[in-house]
């Protein structure tokens, strides 16, 4: 690839990447709203709904519905389910926390990356990572703030989520170039569907108000709009050049957080927040010199 052309596709993962924080918060912030009155299963089945016929819909008049089969590679599954996962415990996560804390909680994905590179795929860390590190997770600590007897559960299933999501991003790293990414984004809609699915026919569903079905309606579309922009930004740009701008998302929580529940971080979190971000940007900035 000629450095115009890098160029170019960078400035379209950085457009990607920013079009998925804005609408993923979105999401977020209506989740967390009809979360309130909808056990999480029965909401992620009657938004995963919404969201599979919109994505089938444009994967049909993309022309590539037909290659549905070639979801069946190891890594697209694999991929799917840990994003199913992830989604059960960063709802439950969601449900009773700040929506600043679990979402800087989830930023601090690129140091799991990192520690996973090193143990699955050998890549060398060096000192200076290593420093970055160790000050993300200190941030983590400080955003969580656990006390001696208070096992804050919430929080540490926002950091497991944290964790599968990063095995997610290195394997969208590993998918067929040629399968496009709209399939991918039916297949992790889809999965998240079918195990919302399980759960539901366990617990049972409850009423639901016709305000809530349009909520989630408008949720399909912010979180279909995430999921595919989240793709395109990871595998068409170099991930050191977007992975900054995914700390919008934090912004966009801060101001969501405190308009509609009032929620404003402590001293501690603030604290936590800034290493967390300063952590991400080191890492950025090393992976740029290197």
């Amino acid at each position: 690839m000629t450095a115009d052309v890098q160029r170019h596709a960078n400035r379209l993962g950085i457009a990607w990447m920013v079009l998925a924080m804005t609408a993923f918060m979105g999401n977020d912030a209506i989740v967390k709203a009809v979360g309130a009155r909808v056990p999480a299963a029965q909401l992620i089945v009657v938004r995963g709904v919404f969201a599979m016929l919109l994505i089938g819909l444009v994967a049909r008049q993309m022309g590539v519905l037909g290659r549905a089969p070639e979801l069946l590679h190891r890594a697209v599954l694999v991929r799917a389910a840990c994003e199913g996962g992830a989604t059960f415990m960063y709802l439950a996560a969601l449900f009773h926390l700040p929506l600043a804390n679990v979402t800087a909680i989830n930023l601090s994905a690129p140091l799991f990356v990192a520690l996973l590179a090193r143990v699955v795929l050998g890549e060398a860390v060096h000192l200076r990572r290593w420093l970055a590190i160790g000050l993300g997770f200190a941030g983590v600590l400080l955003v969580v703030q656990p006390r001696p007897g208070d096992f804050n559960l919430a929080a540490w299933l926002a950091v497991a989520a944290t964790g599968l999501y990063s095995v997610r991003d290195l394997l969208t790293r590993q998918l067929p170039p040629a399968l496009p990414s709209i399939l991918v984004t039916l297949a992790t809609a889809g999965t998240v569907w079918a195990l919302a699915g399980v759960v539901l026919a366990v617990q049972g569903p409850v009423a639901m108000a016709w305000r809530d079905v349009g909520l989630l309606a408008l949720g399909s579309v912010f979180l279909s709009t995430g999921y595919y922009a989240v793709i395109a930004a990871t595998r068409q740009a170099e991930l050191s050049v977007v992975a900054p701008f995914r700390y919008l998302g934090l912004l966009w929580a801060l101001v969501l957080g405190w308009l509609f529940w009032g929620d404003v971080p402590n001293l501690l979190g603030w604290t936590g927040m800034a290493c967390l971000v300063v952590a991400g940007l080191a890492m950025v900035w090393q992976q740029r010199r290197r």
